[in-house]
């Protein structure tokens, strides 16, 4: 069931770093339209829109990386990461057009936190915020990325506002109660702080059923694309959460784990239980996620949690046609 929302700016990941090699070619499908993911000999990865100036072929399908170049698979026509023709082996002179500056549109392209990400703009217009490192995956003391992925059909406003729909960690996730939250709007970024209840673990791993202890898990956000959430409790972990419109209403989300590599035995098994939890617990959003329909004016009720001002905040990443996309502040 289609939200009726488009699809909103800001940056994207599109593959983790580690998958694309020196010379790697590859056709993707993001924003509703053909891309091709590239990177060159020298090390650069590059995105273009994916349909050859020449006569249409797509260079994400057979297409070879010549220096710093993608060569098309059709008549071998090379541009460069900006979407300029560079070279024509077989032509005598370059065609005027070519000598204009881009052919096809390239895609502001950024390597951080393990990932590439895209810009993404319906009208193309440059990049008004930046990426934020993430420091615990790019600290060798923590773990290899531990990734998940899911495809389904949802638009992408929906899956953020599941993170202060506080009610739906009762009834959906079985929480013990409901959980306290705080929310920060600020610009671009966004986050919640939740605390909840869970059974007392020590130093030593030893859980006590009979107490109870504060539990917090920071949710952090910049932009419509990039979650970072903290476990804290005295074990830790990290993820990094994905999210990418394939279309206005079809989704892509990646979670990406780590955790201390100096941890006790218990700690490790604890970790990674909660990994698996928080994996299949995801699986229990999907269904309503594909089955449920967008209310732009929903009836709601003071348990809900600030679902109006997290809708506020993400209506910044719409494009309202202005020359420029600042993003604005909400309050």
């Amino acid at each position: 069931m289609s939200s009726g929302l488009p699809i909103p700016f800001g940056w994207y990941a599109v593959a983790y770093t580690s998958d694309l090699n020196p010379g790697d070619v590859e056709p993707i499908f993001y924003f509703d339209r053909q891309l091709v993911l590239f990177r060159t000999e020298s090390g650069q990865a590059k995105v273009l829109d994916a349909y050859c100036p020449h006569l249409g072929a797509h260079l994400g399908h057979g297409g070879e990386v010549k220096g710093e170049h993608i060569a098309c698979p059709f008549h071998a026509w090379e541009l460069n990461g900006d979407g300029e023709v560079k070279h024509i082996p077989y032509a005598n002179n370059m065609p005027r057009r070519t000598t204009q500056g881009a052919c096809i549109h390239s895609h502001p392209v950024q390597e951080r936190n393990q990932m590439i990400w895209v810009w993404y703009h319906p009208r193309g217009l440059a990049p008004v915020f930046d990426i934020v490192d993430i420091p615990e995956l790019n600290d060798p003391n923590w773990a290899e990325l531990d990734n998940y992925e899911f495809e389904f059909s949802s638009c992408i406003q929906e899956t953020g506002e599941n993170a202060v729909d506080i009610a739906h960690f009762v009834y959906v996730h079985s929480a013990r109660e409901m959980p306290k939250a705080e929310v920060t709007l600020d610009g671009y970024y966004r986050a919640t702080e939740m605390k909840t209840l869970g059974p007392v673990i020590d130093e030593e791993g030893n859980i006590d059923l009979e107490q109870l202890e504060e539990s917090h898990l920071v949710t952090r956000s910049w932009g419509p694309g990039m979650t970072c959430q903290a476990f804290s409790r005295a074990f830790k972990t990290v993820m990094m959460g994905t999210v990418i419109p394939v279309t206005a209403d079809k989704v892509k989300l990646r979670f990406s784990f780590t955790k201390p590599k100096d941890i006790s035995d218990i700690f490790n098994i604890y970790t990674d239980g909660l990994i698996a939890e928080i994996v299949n617990q995801v699986n229990n959003d999907i269904p309503i996620w594909e089955h449920k329909m967008y209310r732009e004016d929903p009836i709601l009720c003071d348990g809900d949690g600030p679902i109006a001002k997290y809708r506020k905040w993400f209506s910044q990443f719409y494009d309202d046609g202005s020359e420029e996309a600042p993003v604005r502040m909400v309050q």
